[in-house]
């Protein structure tokens, strides 16, 4: 059974420089995983990055929205994932927070 997750992220950068500093660290975050996310696919309609990926055997997938002040992912973790959202989440939105900190 799959699970959805959503996870804000204020920032003040403006809508384009916090899409740079996504498109550059979003690979960044991924090796942050220990290799358990894997073929990961990602594309960009406007300030919207649709993603997909394997992660620990498992198909997760969702939508990276780009906002003036802040950030939502909507990701959607199927089975053992979704039981373990909350440790996920907390993760992506820690690293999340330090990839927009305004610097």
């Amino acid at each position: 059974m799959s699970r959805p997750v959503t996870i804000t992220i204020p920032h003040q950068l403006g809508a384009a420089e916090a899409r740079r500093r996504i498109e550059e660290g979003f690979g960044q975050l991924l090796s942050q995983t220990g290799g358990m996310v894997k073929d990961v696919q990602k594309a960009w309609a406007g300030d919207a990055l649709t993603f997909s990926a394997q992660a620990m055997g498992q198909p997760i997938s969702g939508v990276l929205t780009v906002f003036d002040q802040s950030v939502r992912m909507d990701i959607v973790l199927p089975g053992l994932l979704g039981v373990i959202a909350g440790k996920i989440t907390g993760q992506v939105k820690k690293q999340g927070q330090l990839l927009l900190e305004k610097k």
